[in-house]
């Protein structure tokens, strides 16, 4: 019976086999990251994570106001659930952008890609500020709205597993969660921005000025956030990883092998597809029911007074901010492997007494609740980054990782629209709790069926350091391991082969018991 590369390694602890170019880990194949592109290539990544969730932010905290100003003739209610439907749907266009920036990312790198999504992405935002009101263009106003909000799928498509990709890339193998955590330091920052901005506004402005046109400046932003995002991304080099990958390609040959269909890549390499769709189904539903369908909560169904309802918030998100690195730092230590099944079974295990606090009126529960639920989120947030782009070699890391997060991002989406449409239509006040529960579950089997990445090389690239110190260690550590692989193998060997003996006195037990075989 035959084994496929990933069944193998799924049932094996050895790692992927690393390419030099004389067969041997020699310590000028450790690679020693420039701490000066580092630096640029997080802030470069981060910036546009903060731009893609200051929409979000945005958008979230000014729900209300786009269903008075796009959908005028319908209920509250359904104002709300319009203007967060308008909200979900671009995530059914999010795998298409995934598979078409992944292939470009793959074959390109992820640089040039980058630098593009953030252009479509700061046009897209910039241009909802434009669209006319519903009573000014009828009909074309919401028409307008979501072709903007399907651009913004589009290029968010690529955005998010691009910038993971490329922090992961540049970063050393012992520091890849912590400096991965600071992609959605840069989400969280760009969603306390974005809210922090609209309620500025409505204070100073009022809520009628802001309803009438005050709901556009924030998305105006997007314009100078986009231009400087653009300006950094276009000033940092490629990853090391990419380019090592490219400089393997020989020959015009070669890079035609490397080619890889969607079909082989599920085959191949269907656990790292299941875990990182778990992994972002877990993190993501989690992450928009608590910032993003959150605040409507509050105002609509618990009719807590909007402006403390939005400074709770607010004031949770800056917390996540410092819990975030904290993480980070830590599972690069212990793994993160800990960290996705703990979080998992605080949310099976904490969601409803979570909500029971949020429920009861009194602003101290109300937060501990909401907080209880940030420490959770930031379980998976703080590792996320770090534990996706090791689940596939370099040469299809960017479009399987795409394709997979994309996936996973359509159900999680939805996750606004759903919550509010259950709770309306049975009015128990507990519906999200279990949709949380449920996200727990699911979160479990993936902490147990991932395999941890912490201190370990990305596959199918060798090792990499921060400095000349730290590489001789991971060299003496490769060897270590290599050893240990070897004596695992040598043990399996043995293994199968006393299974192999038992099997021959089995079959010549038979053998002796049939008069006409020898």
């Amino acid at each position: 019976m035959s084994m496929t590369n990933e069944q193998n390694e799924a049932s094996s602890h050895v790692p992927p086999l690393i390419p030099t170019q004389n067969g041997t880990l020699e310590l000028h194949d450790i690679t020693i990251i420039d701490q000066g592109k580092l630096r640029k290539a997080i802030s470069a990544a981060a910036l546009g994570n903060a731009m893609e969730w200051f929409d979000f932010g945005v958008y979230g905290f000014v729900a209300y106001a786009l269903g008075q100003v796009f959908f005028p003739n319908a209920s509250p209610s359904l104002q709300m659930i319009a203007a967060l439907g308008t909200f979900s749907i671009p995530f059914l266009v999010r795998p298409l952008g995934g598979v078409f920036f992944g292939i470009l990312g793959d074959r390109f790198g992820r640089q040039k890609v980058l630098s593009t999504t953030i252009i479509v992405m700061a046009l897209s935002t910039f241009f909802i500020g434009l669209i006319p009101s519903y009573h000014s263009i009828g009909i074309w106003a919401p028409i307008l709205l979501l072709l903007c909000k399907l651009a913004q799928g589009f290029s968010v498509g690529g955005e998010y597993t691009g910038a993971a990709i490329f922090v992961a890339e540049y970063s050393p193998d012992r520091q890849r969660g912590f400096l991965g955590s600071f992609l959605e330091f840069g989400s969280i920052s760009g969603f306390v921005l974005g809210a922090g901005l609209v309620v500025l506004l409505e204070n100073i402005m009022g809520s009628a000025h802001f309803l009438s046109w005050g709901w556009r400046i924030p998305f105006f932003l997007a314009a100078p956030l986009g231009l400087l995002g653009l300006y950094l991304r276009h000033a940092a080099d490629e990853t090391p990883a990419f380019q090592q990958h490219v400089a393997t390609m020989e020959k015009e040959e070669q890079q035609q092998s490397d080619k890889i269909s969607f079909r082989e890549i599920v085959s191949r390499f269907w656990r790292a597809l299941l875990v990182s769709i778990g992994l972002v189904l877990t993190t993501n539903i989690t992450y928009y029911m608590l910032l993003t369908y959150m605040p409507s909560y509050l105002s609509h169904n618990l009719h807590y007074a909007e402006d403390r309802g939005v400074l709770i918030i607010i004031a949770i998100m800056i917390g996540m901010l410092f819990m975030q690195p904290i993480v980070g730092f830590i599972s690069d230590k212990i793994g993160r492997k800990p960290f996705v099944i703990c979080g998992s079974l605080a949310l099976l295990v904490l969601a409803i007494p979570c909500f029971h606090l949020i429920i009861s009126g009194k602003v101290g529960l109300i937060f501990l609740g909401l907080f209880i639920l940030a420490v959770i989120l930031n379980c998976f947030t703080g590792v996320m980054a770090s534990t996706l782009p090791a689940l596939f070699p370099t040469r299809i890391r960017y479009s399987a990782l795409a394709s997979s997060f994309n996936i996973a991002v359509i159900i999680a989406g939805l996750t606004p629209t759903v919550a509010a449409a259950l709770v309306d239509s049975t009015n128990n006040l507990y519906l999200p709790a279990y949709y949380l529960m449920v996200v727990g579950l699911v979160g479990i089997a993936t902490g147990i069926f991932m395999r941890e990445t912490a201190k370990r090389p990305l596959r199918g690239v060798t090792p990499s350091a921060a400095n000349k110190q730290e590489a001789r260690e991971l060299l003496v550590e490769s060897y270590e391991h290599i050893e240990q692989s070897v004596e695992d193998i040598d043990a399996e060997i043995a293994r199968l082969q006393a299974q192999i003996e038992q099997l021959e006195i089995r079959k010549q037990q038979y053998v002796d018991l049939h008069p006409k075989l020898e």
